[in-house]
């Protein structure tokens, strides 16, 4: 492979299945369970398909507690061991002791200011640590993988490299997107939608996006929306432009918005598909509704912060249409009514006061004008600023190399 490349999946681990969640552990969408296997195993053993294996592999594993911090570090250890013999690739596992001991290296250079960018609870601190890996080793590119996937294109990994960092009609694709195959082999999603869902529009709105972007040539569009288990980031992006902490879901598509600011690009690449074999998520509708309501109202609030400023781009809601630009504009307090209650009909009749309540209550994110307490747009500007700086205080081989001999 011509340019360095590290492969890096999340792995979300919770207590065992007879204790489950407890109050202050992390929320996810389908964390494993202690005593049982996941699917990060299957993920890896699936690159055997692979034509490519030269890359790096690294493993984020991420408990949702401390209290069971080692012992998930462990059990990935060893899972990830086994699949990548198994598969014929180069793997490490980062978890909890690996990224104390960065912070401890942080601390001692005198740079303890940036520990906080670094973490491993919520998706977005995570997917900044699959950049930090990819960054400390020397990578030219960063292939954002799940492990709820599994690779069948033998040619995925060429595909994904192919385009990175090279112009595409007078611009550099700094990042590309690929798209998930659903269990049946096709790229839109795959729900029955009950009446709220019609109304909230959101799934319609992703599928025809992908139909503009997925069944056509050319090969590569631009796109307004990404999937972050199928992405690829060069490292003139990746070194400049985090995710955003503030964001708890939806954290692929708001690099992208965060990207498009600094003037990066985002391709879709219709040829480079990858299998997504979700487990089904264990939250109530009203739940996850929230936490979509949050996070366009907070990207919506993003766009409309901005102001001019130097090597930045402004941008409006229609600059991500069909979505996720339809949920960041005038229409979405609308929306947001229609289809809470609907769900909370829904609740009432099926006598679940509790669901009833809950959905009532996202009416008050979009209405609240002190949300989301603090300028977007500002706190953007700071944290790239103060991201940019951590990775140029740790490029150096020296500092590379000090920090790997630690980690192995």
């Amino acid at each position: 492979m011509a340019v360095k490349t590290t492969v890096v999946i999340p792995t979300y681990w919770m207590r065992e299945s007879a204790v489950g969640w407890m109050e202050g552990d992390a929320v996810y969408d389908h964390p494993t369970a202690l005593d049982t296997q996941g699917t990060i195993g299957r993920a890896i053993e699936s690159m055997k398909v692979l034509n490519n294996r030269d890359f790096q592999l690294v493993v984020i594993a991420c408990p949702t507690a401390d209290d069971i911090a080692l012992l998930v570090e462990k059990k990935v250890e060893k899972i990830v061991h086994d699949s990548a013999s198994k598969a014929g690739v180069d793997a490490e596992v980062f978890g909890p002791s690996k990224l104390a001991e960065v912070h401890r290296l942080l601390n001692k250079a005198g740079a303890g200011e940036y520990t906080d960018l670094l973490k491993l609870k919520g998706y977005s601190t995570v997917r900044n640590l699959c950049l930090y890996t990819a960054h400390l080793l020397g990578s030219d590119v960063a292939v954002l993988i799940d492990d709820d996937e599994v690779f069948e294109d033998p040619d995925f990994m060429s595909k994904a490299v192919e385009f990175i960092g090279k112009k595409i009609d007078g611009e550099y694709a700094h990042g590309v997107a690929g798209y998930y195959l659903q269990p049946s082999g096709g790229y839109k999603v795959e729900k029955k939608l009950s009446e709220w869902m019609k109304q909230w529009g959101q799934i319609p709105s992703m599928n025809e996006a992908f139909e503009s972007l997925i069944p056509n040539p050319p090969r590569l569009k631009k796109t307004p929306l990404v999937f972050g288990g199928n992405m690829v980031i060069h490292r003139q992006l990746f070194t400049k432009v985090p995710f955003d902490p503030n964001v708890r879901r939806g954290e692929d598509i708001d690099y992208l918005i965060n990207a498009r600011m600094y003037g990066y690009t985002f391709y879709l690449d219709r040829e480079l598909s990858i299998k997504h074999l979700a487990p089904p998520k264990s939250h109530p509708d009203w739940m996850q509704l929230r936490e979509d309501i949050y996070r366009f109202t907070y990207e919506r609030s993003k766009l409309r912060s901005q102001r001019p400023a130097p090597g930045m781009t402004l941008l409006q809601a229609e600059d991500f249409d069909p979505y996720p630009g339809r949920f960041l504009g005038d229409e979405l307090e609308d929306r947001v009514e229609a289809a809470c209650v609907l769900l909370s009909e829904e609740y009432r009749r099926n006598r679940d006061q509790a669901g009833w309540s809950e959905s009532l209550k996202n009416l008050e994110i979009t209405t609240d004008p002190a949300f989301p307490g603090f300028n977007p747009f500002e706190a953007v500007i700071s944290l790239q600023k103060r991201w940019k700086s951590l990775m140029t205080l740790t490029e150096t081989d020296a500092w590379r190399t000090g920090i790997f001999n630690q980690l192995r």
